[in-house]
């Protein structure tokens, strides 16, 4: 295989980029050269330190800029570590010569893990109850909470049966739930029925479930997806979970339905705004749980999203049609 140089684009001070690029370096094969570039400095100094890469990966906050890649003359090929593309501009980056490609596939288990981990937390108040035992206080309040829920007999459905959203669905059989999902792509005849999930229209998902989990892409067509209209159909017993991207969901709406008790509690892995304001009211709700874009990123998905990131650098390297390639609204 011809030489490709690929930076590894992140917070050098960052403990979680060194850690992912110590993963990076120990599995690059023979002929990729890995070197890791520091988002942090300025535009100038990045522009240099980009000179004479092939391919970048950005790492968390390790955004590539259109007018910074324009300089680096020799950058054919921006990989992701995972499947959301929405923190890039595809279309200048395409306009310039730079393909994007996303690793769909590589956190999919780790994201649904982290999935029903949400349902399992606002259900059984574990934030709260760990809450009250770390600070000494034992059951101390616990009483003026809601109920704890099992999750076995519920209707579990899923917005999004792509990559993620058919893992949640195989990881929930055997709990004892109803599936049902909605997705805009027809899936392979038969598929469902082997995960054990009915199809079914959005309205339909929104009024029968009593547990709604989002796994889409944010585009044009998904931001915003779930607002006044779509809380108003649900349950108000439901439970909406987000492990995609937050402007997915309609903040404030969220927060309406939440006040009004339209529906009982969300469980939020994204937000509109990331890092979000300290003063965000879903911070201080006691049927909220909130975790910091955390889903992906296990040691797992690292190396799964490494393996097929170094596949698609052979393929740039040896001028073949590289796999995964990102097109806008894909």
């Amino acid at each position: 295989m011809p030489p490709i140089t690929v930076a590894f684009l992140g917070n050098a001070k960052s403990n979680e980029t060194a850690s992912r690029f110590k993963v990076m370096k120990g599995l690059a094969p023979a002929g990729v050269n890995v070197r890791l570039v520091d988002s942090s400095v300025s535009e100038g100094e990045l522009i240099e330190q980009l000179a004479d890469i092939d391919a970048v990966i950005p790492a968390a906050g390790g955004r590539l800029t259109v007018p910074v890649a324009r300089h680096a003359k020799k950058l054919k090929l921006v990989q992701l570590m995972s499947a959301g593309y929405d923190a890039l501009d595809v279309p200048g980056l395409n306009g310039i010569g730079i393909q994007v490609a996303n690793n769909g596939g590589s956190n999919a288990i780790s994201v649904s893990e982290h999935t029903i981990g949400l349902m399992l937390s606002v259900y059984r108040k574990l934030m709260d109850s760990w809450d009250t035992t770390r600070q000494g206080k034992w059951r101390e309040g616990l009483d003026r909470l809601p109920l704890r829920q099992e999750i076995n007999g519920k209707t579990v459905g899923i917005i999004g049966f792509g990559n993620i959203g058919r893992q949640v669905a195989r990881r929930l059989q055997g709990w004892d739930v109803e599936l049902l999902y909605y997705d805009v792509v027809e899936l392979v005849p038969g598929r469902d029925q082997e995960l054990g999930a009915i199809r079914t229209d959005r309205d339909e998902l929104l009024k029968r479930s009593d547990i709604v989990t989002l796994h889409v892409p944010l585009d044009s067509t998904t931001r915003g997806m779930m607002s006044d209209r779509e809380f108003g159909l649900m349950k108000p017993t439901a439970v909406l979970i987000n492990a995609c991207r937050g402007p997915v969901v309609d903040e404030a709406a969220l927060i309406r339905a939440l006040k009004a008790g339209k529906i009982a509690a969300a469980g939020l892995d994204v937000l509109e705004k990331e890092p979000t304001d300290p003063n965000n009211p879903l911070l201080k709700m006691a049927n909220v749980v909130v975790t910091p874009h955390w889903a992906g990123g296990t040691a797992e998905a690292n190396e799964r999203a490494f393996r097929f990131a170094f596949s698609n650098f052979r393929r740039l390297a040896e001028g073949r049609q590289l796999l995964s390639i990102v097109k806008p609204e894909d």
